[in-house]
């Protein structure tokens, strides 16, 4: 059985000890296992009492986060490469004491447009501290997840086939492959071929519709998705996300260009997403 989960911004753009308690207390009614909690400023999470949260409603936790254009390891400036590196340390840190044994997302690169294909020295920076970061993150326990999104985020990591590379590049055991159907259905040439292409290393899955809001009313080919799911025997967290202008991150809304307000209640979106992919996932197996 598939662990369920749900992206925090569903209930909350930050995560103060009221957002926090807000957001564990929903995922936890909507019938969820876990909430996936973004880290992209990780002095701002309480580790301690995420944990007491969780512990309280029974829920498990991943971690994710994207890199800053000011704090980016595919950078060719050093100074730059290291303020990511502190970032995704920093990070790591928090998946650690929070007890989440995943931390994924856009770990190589910023999180947005770039104006020019990466550069071989941005690689090599990337590649070197993918590496640190996956024997930091060995020695805790936690698997890297390496997010595949489109274009418009990130000159790395645009197709399940690059991230393979990459994969091969950093030569870690505890780093996955981690697909989202949104940026496949932008990227990708069917919902189906990446799920074999990735194999035993596709680690974690986001689940988004092409629009970012209600599943089944976009165009991402969802059964095709769960049947390549069910045929690779993958048994990992599949985690529902979904952005709308009711919600704002003032950093994360940004750079995912959430301008307009696609769902107002949270409360009802999540509840449909869990027994859309728990429907969806059944009817693959």
């Amino acid at each position: 059985m598939n662990k369920l989960g749900i992206h925090a911004l569903v209930w909350v753009g930050g995560w103060s000890q009221p957002e926090a308690r807000h957001a564990v207390e929903q995922t936890a009614s909507a019938g969820y296992d876990l909430i996936e909690i973004p880290v992209l400023s990780p002095a701002s999470v309480d580790a301690a009492m995420t944990r007491e949260l969780l512990e309280e409603h029974g829920l498990e936790a991943t971690c994710s986060l994207g890199l800053r254009f000011d704090a980016d390891v595919s950078s060719r400036d050093p100074e730059i490469v290291r303020r990511g590196e502190d970032l995704l340390d920093g990070a790591l840190a928090v998946a650690r004491e929070v007890g989440s044994p995943y931390l994924g997302g856009v770990l190589y690169s910023a999180l947005g447009k770039y104006a020019a294909p990466l550069s071989e020295p941005g690689r090599r920076n990337c590649v070197t501290a993918l590496r640190r970061l996956a024997q930091k993150a060995a020695d805790a326990g936690i698997t890297i997840g390496l997010e595949v999104v489109n274009r418009y985020e990130t000159n790395v990591v645009n197709t399940t086939e690059q991230a393979l590379v990459l994969l091969d590049e950093v030569d870690a055991d505890n780093v996955v492959v981690h697909l989202d159907t949104y940026h496949m259905n932008i990227e990708e040439p069917d919902l189906a071929t990446p799920v074999r292409q990735a194999g035993s290393r596709l680690g974690y899955v986001h689940v988004g519709e092409s629009h970012r809001g209600y599943l089944g009313t976009g165009t991402v080919d969802f059964p095709a998705f769960f049947a390549a799911l069910a045929e690779h025997r993958y048994d990992g967290v599949v985690t529902f996300e979904s952005f709308s202008s009711a919600v704002v991150n003032p950093q994360l809304s940004s750079s995912l260009a959430v301008w307009r307000d696609l769902w107002s209640d949270g409360r009802d979106l999540a509840r449909h997403a869990r027994t859309f992919v728990a429907a969806g996932l059944a009817a693959g197996d």
